[in-house]
């Protein structure tokens, strides 16, 4: 079991800058990957925004590519995302899932979600 914990978020203008962070605790297993995903209002489906494996690499969406920074520090299980540049349609939930280890088995784990907006 793994508790994920989102903070950040908030409104911003167009152009702004806003970071989140998402901290797994509780967990005996191996943290793999961890990632933020955004549901849009209207939509059921929550996109990949960017996610870092256990050794740092990052991966990105590809319109966030540029705008957006992902980083971890393993020794907190902690991961942050710095989103620059923020556009309007941007705005939307934002959540943390984390992918726990444990054997032979992958399991994940989502955050309750944090609200960004945009506004122009």
């Amino acid at each position: 079991q793994v508790q994920v914990v989102e903070s950040g978020g908030g409104s911003v203008q167009a152009g702004g800058s806003l970071s989140l962070s998402c901290a797994a605790s509780g967990s005996t297993g191996k943290i793999g990957a961890i990632g933020w995903y955004r549901q849009v209002p209207g939509k059921q489906q929550r996109g990949l925004v960017a996610s870092v494996d256990s050794d740092g690499s990052p991966n990105y969406e590809d319109s966030v590519k540029g705008r957006f920074t992902i980083s971890r520090d393993n020794a907190k299980n902690t991961v942050y995302l710095q989103m620059n540049s923020l556009k309007p349609e941007e705005t939307a939930v934002y959540y943390c899932k984390v992918l726990l280890g444990l054997g032979s088995h992958w399991y994940q784990y989502w955050g309750q979600g944090t609200q960004v907006t945009v506004s122009s």
